[in-house]
């Protein structure tokens, strides 16, 4: 949580935090991966078997994404969509390869060869040492096929689909936690587009069935962005089954600061999902009661969290998705990114999940080529968050200038203050401090009044001068990075104009 003063000075600011102010847990689930079949995500993304270039193993995964998925410490990965899920069946790409049908795909218009499927997914997740988190088909899937989905995953018993498992190479089950109940199911480039009514009573019975046949599973349920009557309405049938709430947003702007200002409508999004979940729980509760149905003296129904399963910079004008969805980041989106992350730290008390859409190639901050890798402009700040910004939350006080000019979307500029710094703060296990620092200004560097500091502090900068807010990494041409530096600490702290920058201090010193 960051609470805000305005000042009069646009060029000064004051930041004030401790590490006595620890508001919340960090889930370290805040930053997970997203894989779907589209575009290049999958085939050319993941995995390249066809490669010349030696960047593949034994089992056709590309080795450089591999080696970043790690660096990252992704802990989870969503799968196979997306838009994508609503006409997939899982079991299609189960089983000798050289048997799996070729099938048309309808959310991308292109074929799907299911080369690639569960089994592989999982093989991958397990070499990039993340969970998995699969969605399943709501569109033209059935009930007896998710069951039989989560039986072919989790079961050890002596049933048909646990057996397929077996027979496939697979002895022990994959004990997979986290699944979703359908994907934008409220969106008309849906196949099966659902009413809210229909889909919360889809889902309830859903929900119960899976739990009956493995309850140790984690249920997420199809959100919309988290200020709908939809969101409102599905909470409200389903929060007896559910564990989590998904909410997806994509944000963007054609001017830097209405860019980098937007990812602060998931922040009111996220506030406004939580009271709906509270609302739910509160009609559960005193309709339960009324009726007899809950006992009063027994443990009170469970929070769900919310999971922000797609969520990035995307203007769909700039790369199509239909067209692969490739976007070439510049810093301008950096910073985006690294406000929506803070977005996430400020809020963390909420997030039980967020995904970034998508790891690779498909609007990513990983991009493939057939002689390496090209690390965006984006993959630095998910890199410093996801390194450094664990622990607990911080609460923090910024007093600095305002953005008061347009914004996307339009609502957001008369809904929240819109601080020139935007800022989070996270206490390490090892405590040390991480305060998290984004200059939304292009032209304006920021002296900065911090809290006070003991020892040295290691200073971790992407953008800021010598770059251009419309700066891009390419092959060949990487420009944008972090530099790295040390500060004493002392006197007042200046973050440069159109910068992200990390400053790291042991607080028990």
């Amino acid at each position: 949580m960051t609470s805000f003063t305005k000042t009069v000075a646009q060029n000064e600011a004051s930041i004030f935090t401790s590490p006595n102010q620890a508001i919340s847990d960090i889930n370290p689930l805040m930053y997970g991966g997203f894989t779907e079949h589209m575009g290049r995500c999958i085939y050319g993304g993941i995995y390249d078997p066809t490669n010349e270039h030696n960047l593949i193993d034994e089992n056709g995964f590309r080795t450089d994404v591999i080696d970043c998925m790690k660096e990252l410490q992704v802990p989870v990965v969503r799968y196979p969509g997306g838009n994508f899920v609503a006409t997939y069946r899982w079991q299609d790409g189960v089983g000798p390869r050289e048997k799996r049908p070729k099938r048309p795909e309808l959310a991308w218009l292109g074929t799907e060869s299911n080369q690639f499927g569960t089994d592989e997914f999982m093989l991958w997740c397990e070499k990039v040492g993340a969970e998995p988190y699969l969605a399943l088909n709501m569109g033209t899937g059935t009930l007896e096929d998710a069951l039989a989905w989560l039986e072919y995953c989790n079961s050890e018993q002596d049933t048909y689909y646990a057996n397929m498992r077996r027979a496939n190479g697979h002895e022990k089950p994959y004990r997979v936690k986290y699944w979703a109940l359908g994907n934008e199911i409220w969106g008309p480039w849906q196949v099966e587009q659902d009413t809210k009514e229909h889909y919360a009573k889809k889902a309830h019975q859903w929900a119960k069935a899976l739990k009956l046949l493995d309850p140790s599973i984690t249920l997420i349920l199809c959100g919309k962005n988290g200020h709908s009557d939809w969101d409102r309405y599905v909470l409200q049938e389903s929060i007896q089954w559910i564990d989590m709430h998904s909410i997806h947003m994509y944000t963007f702007g054609k001017e830097h600061c209405e860019n980098v200002t937007s990812p602060k409508a998931a922040e009111r999004a996220i506030e406004m999902t939580s009271a709906m979940i509270d609302l739910a729980r509160c009609d559960f509760d005193y309709e339960g009661y009324m009726s007899g149905k809950i006992d009063t003296s027994a443990k009170k129904l469970s929070r769900p969290t919310i999971c922000f399963d797609e969520w990035n910079v995307w203007d769909p004008t700039r790369a199509p998705g239909d067209k692969g969805a490739e976007e070439l980041y510049d810093l301008s989106d950096a910073l985006a990114v690294a406000v929506w992350l803070n977005v996430f730290v400020r809020q963390a008390k909420h997030i039980g999940m967020a995904t970034i859409a998508q790891s690779v190639n498909v609007i990513a901050p990983l991009m493939t080529t057939e002689r390496g890798i090209v690390k965006q402009t984006t993959y630095w700040p998910l890199f410093l968050f996801s390194k450094y910004m664990r622990g607990k939350s911080l609460a923090t006080h910024v007093c600095s200038g305002a953005y008061e000019g347009k914004t996307f979307p339009a609502w957001l500029a008369s809904t929240m203050d819109l601080p020139l710094l935007d800022v989070s703060a996270a206490l390490s296990e090892d405590g040390w401090m991480n305060l998290a620092v984004v200059n939304i200004s292009e032209k304006e560097a920021m002296s900065t009044t911090l809290p006070e500091i003991a020892g040295p502090v290691q200073v971790f900068v992407v953008g800021g001068k010598g770059n251009h807010i419309r700066d891009n990494n390419q092959e060949g041409a990487e420009s944008v990075a972090i530099r790295e530096s040390c500060w004493d600490g002392h006197g007042k702290f200046t973050f440069e104009e159109h910068s992200f920058t990390l400053l790291r201090w042991n607080s028990r010193i």
